[in-house]
């Protein structure tokens, strides 16, 4: 379920008032004089159906309501819960805040680049010693799945800035992490941590520069799994799964640029290329059926 507050001049009141009531899927509609405002001014509080939402913004936009001068904000429903179920999930989402989502994180802030770069340190390592629970660990700290996501919301959405700013994020975060990779895999070899001779076709998970039937399909789910939990707010759980395709071929890629065998890794990044293609195909295709299913209420996602 979605609040909207809203300032309005009382001049407009009782037509913006007839305007929310008009509007399915808009519901217990309060009105009161607002007491510190500079000017005569009314305020509206409304309960609004995750579905009704896009149809709300656009009215309020007609309306000639200045963007500071409302929020639309999600809140948690307790009980009864039953009500408000959609084929989306309890309360299901609108593609207001979808897009809002990917526009904030479609670029590089600093955060997104300190874990890249963690996650790049963790799963170089992982390669080097050989050790899937280092690997796991890596993706499990990877903030890729956010940017996939907000390409494919740009692509679906028609936004082509806002893909091609999510795909530069995107770039800019798997280019750190072989980077990141590389560098340490120099530097420990450089100190004689790494042991002389080492090259990345010895670690135990040199199929990560291999491709074959799975490697499709497991891209192909991953980037499903990708556009649901971005929408549900479930991205830190399932990006672990997400990363499973990205994180673990482009670090092996950079401990064999920095560490030797990149005659033998190039396959990783064939493997790198085919899952951030496939993520973004799935994904895409994920948000496209989603818009065009209506939802219980009859009403377009």
């Amino acid at each position: 379920m979605l609040r909207l507050r809203s300032s309005v001049h009382h001049s407009r009141a009782d037509e913006f008032g007839s305007l929310l009531r008009d509007l399915d899927g808009v519901l217990r509609i309060v009105q009161q004089a607002d007491e510190n405002a500079a000017h005569e001014a009314y305020v509206f509080a409304a309960d609004v159906e995750p579905a009704a939402a896009d149809r709300l913004v656009d009215a309020i936009a007609e309306f000639g309501v200045g963007a500071d001068d409302y929020v639309l904000t999600r809140i948690e429903v307790v009980a009864p819960q039953y009500h408000h179920r959609s084929e989306s999930g309890v309360d299901g989402y609108a593609w207001v805040e979808v897009i809002g989502a990917a526009r904030a994180n479609s670029r590089p802030l600093a955060r997104y680049l300190a874990l890249i770069n963690v996650a790049a340190v963790i799963a170089a390592l992982g390669v080097i010693t050989s050790s899937s629970i280092l690997i796991v660990g890596a993706m499990a700290v990877s903030p890729d799945l956010l940017p996939i996501c907000a390409t494919c919301v740009g692509l679906v959405a028609r936004r082509y800035g806002l893909a091609r700013r999510a795909f530069a994020t995107l770039a800019l975060g798997l280019g750190l992490v072989v980077a990141t990779a590389a560098v340490l895999s120099l530097l420990l070899k450089w100190t004689g941590l790494l042991p002389d001779g080492f090259a990345v076709e010895h670690s135990s998970l040199n199929n990560l520069a291999h491709t074959d039937y799975s490697t499709v399909l497991i891209a192909l789910a991953a980037g499903v799994a990708a556009m649901l939990s971005f929408e549900t707010k479930a991205s830190a759980a399932v990006g672990v799964a997400i990363s499973v395709t990205t994180i673990p071929a482009s670090a092996y890629l950079g401990v064999a640029i920095g560490g030797g065998g990149i005659d033998n890794a190039l396959g990783a990044l064939v493997v790198l290329l085919i899952n951030v293609s496939l993520l973004i195909v799935s994904g895409s295709l994920t948000l496209l059926v989603q818009r065009w299913l209506p939802t219980r209420s009859g009403a377009p996602i």
